[in-house]
């Protein structure tokens, strides 16, 4: 995805073995390279001794296009998918701490619910709040809680996965989704159309 100034982002998916240093080898490999991580998610897999991160770089086109190539030769990284351009369904976290004192607790209750956002704590001047979803989405509440006074704002990295398939036969994440259609746009046999 191009963001200007000759900068593009890119995703990019990796197993790699639960080991001490890993995350220190990746990120040398980044700096070196001069990537930028806009950020960054790592966790247990599904794999016992495994963890799953993802990754999104930043940086000129030529350099990031090729940045899953070089995590792939790290001894530590099982397999490295960069997944940019296939269908994928992500997300972001984040935890909000904000003020609620009485006076103005039913209106942040009132922004969590539009939100779809969960109450995840309650104390007597403050609120926690914890919302899923798209950057815009968290951006967007964080600035219109600012007014109740924010008290702590915690945010993970995207995390993302290949969209399963709807054809038998085909591989995940390879089905397109076209911006301009309500429906997403399926590979069919040559000479046909079709679109669910």
């Amino acid at each position: 995805m191009a963001l200007g100034n000759g900068t593009f982002q890119r995703t990019i998916s990796a197993l790699v073995q639960d080991k001490p240093g890993v995350l220190a080898r990746i990120s040398g490999l980044f700096r070196r390279r001069g990537f930028n991580i806009a950020s960054l998610a790592v966790g247990r897999s599904e794999r016992p001794g495994m963890s799953r991160m993802t990754f999104v770089v930043e940086g000129p086109d030529e350099v990031v296009r090729h940045v899953a190539a070089q995590l792939d030769r790290l001894i530590d990284v099982v397999e490295v998918h960069d997944i940019t351009e296939q269908n994928i369904v992500w997300r972001e976290l984040a935890l909000i701490k904000v003020s609620a004192p009485a006076a103005t607790r039913s209106e942040v209750l009132e922004l969590a619910n539009v939100y779809r956002s969960n109450v995840i704590d309650i104390g007597i001047e403050s609120l926690t709040l914890e919302i899923s979803g798209g950057r815009q989405k968290i951006d967007t509440l964080i600035e219109l809680l600012k007014k109740f006074g924010l008290l702590e704002v915690i945010r993970t990295g995207r995390v993302a996965t290949l969209r399963g398939t709807l054809i038998e036969g085909e591989d995940d994440g390879l089905f397109q989704a076209d911006a301009s259609a309500p429906t997403y746009i399926l590979p069919v046999p040559t000479g046909e159309t079709g679109s669910v």
